[in-house]
């Protein structure tokens, strides 16, 4: 394999010393006034028209010519276009820098047509958010959300009310890869649920891949979320905050060393357990309930060749009822990074990354105390190279090892307590990757993004490693030593995209990707909790597989101020993972006796319109979809529908600019019930009523709809400082969306069952946050 990609390269790098002579620029493209690099910033030679490229995650470019005098564009969305003139006469640098608009929603008139990338770009599947947009969508309790945000968009489902867990395409929330400068987020949530654990004003640039997924990106089926801190203003020192009814925040940042390094430190934490703390109801004072999370980012240009950056977050979810139980989860990440120019061509970044996911519970009862414990920690080593191979052809390709070390639960007690301890092994394991693809400007009208991924995973002892038939029974029983070979598995993984562009507005795009995953998420809940189980694919667990083919129409109006797009997508999945009927996950030895596999398959379309530009904005997004599941163990063999499994889902945006001071947004969602079981039957056994059950997923809960608003009121102008006021109502017309739904006997009517539906938010929520910048 290594070998052939090598060869492939020198053949590639050969045939251009025969082309007609080329001139390459390269640079960074940065806000003037912070420093902050700025990714997706599109470069463009506007006499011609088929050549041009857009900035990396690190902000830099590398476009190559014909020799001549050209004019080069640069454009990125809220910043104002940049032309300069250039003689391709030699290779050179040339770093921009781009000045915001004073104005995020004012029309620009002007020669050249803005940014359409949704058109020419040969990646489909993808939403990339502005954040301008985010901070004014309303959310509850006036936390601005990203997780909240992205959910609004077609073929992205949210897990339900009370959840930051999210549906793709059809699959289930563990098969989305969460990533925060390039370290894996295992637990987006805070509070259950109801916040993420991303603070916006941290976040610089936020893309989720849905289809057509790069090659770069692997170890997941169904999406990539992948979020880019801030780096820092190198220019001035700034601090920005905001007060609301539960939380606070604060950001600080500035230059380390004046326009070659700075840094950005943001926090965030709730005062819930202050209220608990003076409440004189002896039963809850006392309790805790609060989260808190910190990022930090620091990074220093040693020169235009080489720069190092260090980022990391801290968060940690405290819920107790004093004297009974407490629980705490947190995640914690660490990234260093090394971006080093060979030359004006080849640009490199090497990123060792380290994630850690863990949660404890505690029971306080004297009779049960007990304390269980868990664990998913990773060590990461990646090195990613992009190579500019003319005007034709752009190439990335790297590799990474992943180190894997789970802990999936023990059981510590007092003497007194009537549990018994209990320690799960723990178990170790790497995955692999190695990929290469190109980005292949075919001609003016076609483009092709073609890659190719192989992936890896060996498990590996020390250990006692059980096989089971499908009864559960089990059939072997070996135990290894330390760094021994259990088990591993090899898989390809061709990606391919295309962009035919019918004229300026207008475009076709085609989609086919494979994906694997080795990490698998055990849970017997409706919604993601802290106490999902981690594991990794074994001699009873497969990778499991999901093969999607897209196809699409691309359309742009009125100077690309709005964007519409059809997507139609099929997606096959094999080795699916489910749970037996009344399985216990937590904290067992033989978890895996108590798994099935099956099949799967997704289908759908997606229709979306948005306008970018104007006074208002926004957009509407809805998906038509099924989702369905198929286990030998389950329903007859025969398909049923995935919980997730949602035909209808509608979400509009509107932001409206009503003056300089003020600008209100409303959002509105309308969703299919998910999937349920209910019984079909009931018998009494010594006084008891037992529940019987049918079909898995049968039945459906009621459908979900709600309004939400939003205001902003900016503060007046002043040369030190500037604030503004946020406003919002969650659920405004009062709509008690189900969260669960549970059947028990009536206390009033004898002989019958009564269906109780309960609502976490069954009224309107108001919510106000001040929010500062000195």
């Amino acid at each position: 394999m290594t070998k052939t990609l090598l060869i492939l390269f020198i053949l590639l790098t050969t045939l251009t010393a025969f082309a007609q002579k080329k001139y390459t620029i390269n640079g960074t493209i940065k806000d003037a006034a912070t420093g902050e690099t700025l990714i997706g910033a599109s470069v463009r030679i506007q006499e011609l028209s088929s050549v041009g490229t857009a900035t990396n995650s690190y902000g830099f470019y590398s476009l190559t010519a014909p020799e001549g005098e050209y004019t080069l564009q640069f454009t990125y969305i809220g910043y104002q276009t940049t032309v300069q003139k250039i003689s391709f006469h030699k290779s050179q640098v040339l770093n921009i820098a781009l000045q915001a608009k004073t104005d995020l929603q004012e029309v620009v008139i002007r020669a050249n047509k803005p940014n359409n990338d949704n058109v020419a770009s040969p990646q489909m599947g993808v939403e990339k958010l502005n954040m301008a947009q985010v901070n004014q969508v309303p959310v509850v309790l006036g936390e601005r959300d990203i997780l909240k945000t992205i959910t609004l968009m077609p073929g992205i489902k949210t897990a339900g009310e009370g959840n930051t867990g999210f549906y793709v395409r059809g699959g289930s929330s563990d098969q989305n890869l969460i990533l925060l400068d390039e370290a894996t987020v295992y637990n987006a949530s805070h509070l259950l649920g109801f916040f993420s654990t991303f603070n916006s004003d941290a976040i610089k640039d936020v893309s989720i891949y849905k289809g057509g997924m790069p090659a770069e990106y692997g170890g997941r089926l169904s999406s990539v979320l992948d979020i880019k801190m801030n780096e820092g203003n190198n220019k001035d020192f700034t601090v920005q905050g905001g007060i609301g009814l539960i939380s606070s925040r604060l950001k600080v940042e500035g230059p380390l060393v004046k326009d070659k390094g700075s840094f950005m430190i943001s926090a965030r934490r709730t005062y819930i357990d202050f209220f608990l703390k003076a409440s004189s109801d002896s039963s809850i004072k006392g309790s805790s309930l609060y989260f808190y999370d910190i990022n930090a980012k620091a990074n220093y240009h040693f020169n235009d060749k080489n720069a190092i950056y260090i980022s990391g977050y801290f968060g940690k979810d405290v819920l107790g009822l004093k004297d009974v139980f407490g629980t705490n989860w947190g995640n914690s990440t660490g990234t260093i990074r090394f971006n080093h120019l060979f030359n004006n061509r080849l640009f490199s970044n090497t990123s060792i990354i380290y994630s850690n996911y863990n949660y404890v519970i505690q029971s306080f009862e004297s009779n049960d105390n007990f304390k269980a414990t868990s664990k998913i920690t990773d060590v990461n080593l990646k090195e990613d190279l992009q190579y500019s191979l003319g005007s034709s052809h752009t190439l990335k390709f790297g590799l990474n090892i992943l180190h894997h070390d789970i802990a999936p639960g023990d059981i510590s007690t007092s003497q007194e307590s009537s549990f018994n301890d209990k320690h799960v092994e723990q178990r170790y394991g790497y995955e692999t990757a190695a990929y290469l693809s190109d980005e292949w400007k075919a001609s003016d009208k076609l483009t092709i993004l073609y890659g190719l991924r192989l992936s890896g995973m060996f498990l590996l002892g020390p250990g006692t490693f059980k096989t089971y038939d499908a009864a559960g029974n089990t059939l072997t029983s070996t135990t290894y030593g330390l760094g021994s070979v259990v088990k591993n598995y090899f898989n390809l993984e061709p990606r391919i995209s295309g962009s035919y562009t019918i004229n300026d507005e207008n475009s076709i795009k085609a989609s086919y990707n494979r994906n694997t995953q080795n990490i698998h998420l055990l849970s017997n809940s409706t919604s993601s909790t802290p106490t999902d189980l981690y594991v990794m694919s074994s001699n009873n667990i497969k990778p499991e597989i999901a093969d999607q083919v897209s196809t699409g129409w691309f359309r742009n109006f009125k100077e690309n101020t709005y964007e519409f797009s059809a997507e139609v997508y099929y997606k096959w999945l094999q080795n699916q993972i489910d749970y037996k009927d009344g399985a216990q996950l937590l904290v067992n030895q033989d978890v895996e006796s108590l798994l099935t596999y099956g099949t799967g398959r997704a289908y759908g379309v997606e229709l979306f319109l948005k306008k970018k530009y104007g006074r208002f904005n926004g957009w509407v997004g809805y998906t038509l979809s099924r989702t369905e599941r198929k286990f030998d163990a389950i329903n007859n063999g025969n398909y049923f529908p995935a919980r997730q499994d949602r035909t209808h889902d509608l979400s509009v945006v509107g932001i409206y600019q009503f003056s300089k001071r003020w600008t209100f947004s409303s959002t509105f969602i309308y969703g299919t019930g998910n999937a349920v079981t209910y019984p079909t039957g009931k018998y009494n056994v010594g006084g008891l009523t037992t529940f019987s059950y049918s079909e898995r997923n049968g039945y459906r809960q009621p459908s979900s709809n709600r309004l939400d608003i939003g205001a902003t009121l900016e503060g007046k102008e002043h040369k030190k400082y500037h604030s503004s006021w946020t406003f919002g109502i969650y659920n405004v017309y009062g709509h008690r969306d189900p969260y669960s739904i549970t059947f028990r006997d009536s206390k009033t009517v004898p002989n019958t069952t009564e269906a109780v539906e309960t609502s976490i938010f069954a009224t309107q929520i108001p919510s106000v946050t001040w929010n500062f910048k000195f």
